[in-house]
């Protein structure tokens, strides 16, 4: 009896040993790694720990768990890129910005079912998108204008020929042949767009247009900003090709922001946009200037929400 006692003790520990790994895996790796061939460029924060991650080589979106790591597929390929993406939580649904498509796609992230496309023209290249509560604003990085969808009093989803373009007037100027507007966000009744070829930030009145450029003080830029994100008071910059996301505390009125810092990591490869999730920012490594193959490696990197 006690031999065979014994034996199940030992059984026991054996177990336990080949068990423990799993049972230990430690919550919110600090890389997520996505398909490979995925291209990311776009990511969004979903409901809990849940990101939205689009494929600039088919269109395609995933849904991943920051928490745990996993990811599954969400919408299949969608005929042309997607580039910036947004979470609408109100309404659960998904807007994606197709690039030089010139289209906006919006889809049901509980089925991943396309539920309409607006298309705008001219188009140079539908950059980054953002959710109020009246509409839908979306950047062009070859035109000085934002393309906007109205939404209905309900959140309903408008008529495809509803749509319009907001001139960008005030302070923003283009410059031919670049990069313009990139990265969008929107807090305290204005929206703030990023001019990634000047390295200017704006605050942009979403009735009218006007764009004003807010202080970022002495001998500061952010030069190849992207995606935009906010979280309270504290804006974030992506900055793809420095590898790097600058951290602002945002002013009153949104006339001053005051740079904190940078976050960094090494394994930053042309971070191009962010979502902040359960206290941490998630960027998405697009790996410019790397041939796209089905076997190039890409990645969501985990950085801490303070420099």
């Amino acid at each position: 009896m006690k031999r065979r006692l014994s034996a199940v003790l030992a059984l026991a520990m054996v177990l336990s040993v080949f068990a423990a790994p799993a049972s230990a895996a430690r919550p919110f790796p600090s890389v997520i790694d996505l398909p490979n061939g995925w291209a990311p460029e776009g990511i969004t924060a979903g409901n809990g720990t849940t990101v939205y991650v689009g494929s600039l080589a088919t269109g395609s979106v995933l849904k991943a768990d920051v928490r745990t790591g996993m990811w599954s597929p969400l919408v299949g390929p969608a005929g042309g890129p997607a580039v910036g993406v947004e979470y609408e939580a109100d309404a659960n649904r998904l807007w994606v910005a197709g690039g030089p498509t010139g289209q906006v796609r919006v889809y049901d992230t509980s089925s991943g079912s396309l539920l309409e496309t607006y298309t705008f023209s001219p188009a140079g290249f539908l950059n980054d998108v953002v959710v109020t509560d009246s509409a839908v604003y979306v950047t062009d990085s070859g035109f000085a204008h934002l393309n906007v969808i109205p939404l209905g009093d309900d959140g309903a989803l408008p008529d495809p020929s509803e749509v319009t373009m907001l001139p960008l007037s005030g302070d923003f100027e283009l410059v031919p042949g670049q990069f313009n507007a990139n990265g969008i966000a929107a807090t305290r009744g204005w929206l703030i767009v990023v001019n990634s070829f000047t390295g200017q930030l704006f605050r942009v009145d979403p009735a009218t247009g006007d764009a004003t450029e807010i202080e970022l003080g002495a001998g500061v830029d952010v030069r190849f900003g992207d995606g935009l994100e906010v979280h309270g008071g504290t804006l974030y910059v992506v900055q793809n090709q420095l590898n790097r996301v600058a951290v602002f505390a945002l002013g009153p009125q949104l006339a001053v922001a005051l740079r904190l810092g940078f976050l960094s990591s090494n394994t930053l490869a042309v971070p191009t946009t962010a979502a902040w999730v359960a206290g941490s920012v998630y960027a998405v490594n697009a790996r410019f200037g790397t041939p796209v193959t089905p076997d190039t490696r890409y990645w969501i990197t985990r950085l801490p929400s303070k420099p």
